[in-house]
C-alpha cells in the first residue's frame, strides 16, 4: 500500500466492538483492516448495484421500444398470471 491517506472516522459502539472483536479473534491484524475490506466489498456491492440498475433501465427501455402492451391493466395482467397458474395445476 504505497498511497495510505489517514482518516479518522466515528463508529458506533456497535460497529467499534465489531471491530475490536475481529481484530482480538485473530481475524484481522489491525482494525484498519477491518475497515479497508468492509470498503472494499462495499465498493463491490455498489458496483453490482449500479450494474442492476443500468440492466432494469435497458429492459424497461427495451420493453417501451416493443409496443404496446397486450393487456389493458394491472387487473388484467394478474388475471392472464392466475389463469396460467389453474392451467399448470
Amino acid at each position: 500500500m504505497s498511497n495510505i491517506a489517514k482518516m479518522s472516522v466515528a463508529l458506533t459502539t456497535e460497529m467499534a466492538e465489531l471491530v475490536r472483536a475481529a481484530v482480538d479473534s485473530g481475524e484481522y491484524a489491525s482494525g484498519s483492516e477491518v475497515v479497508r475490506e468492509a470498503l472494499r466489498e462495499w465498493k463491490t456491492r455498489r458496483s453490482l448495484l449500479h450494474a442492476e440498475r443500468d440492466e432494469l433501465r435497458r429492459l424497461w427501455a427495451e420493453g417501451l421500444a416493443s409496443g404496446p402492451s397486450r393487456f389493458d391493466g394491472m387487473d388484467a395482467i394478474k388475471g392472464e398470471a392466475r389463469r396460467r397458474k389453474a392451467a399448470q395445476s
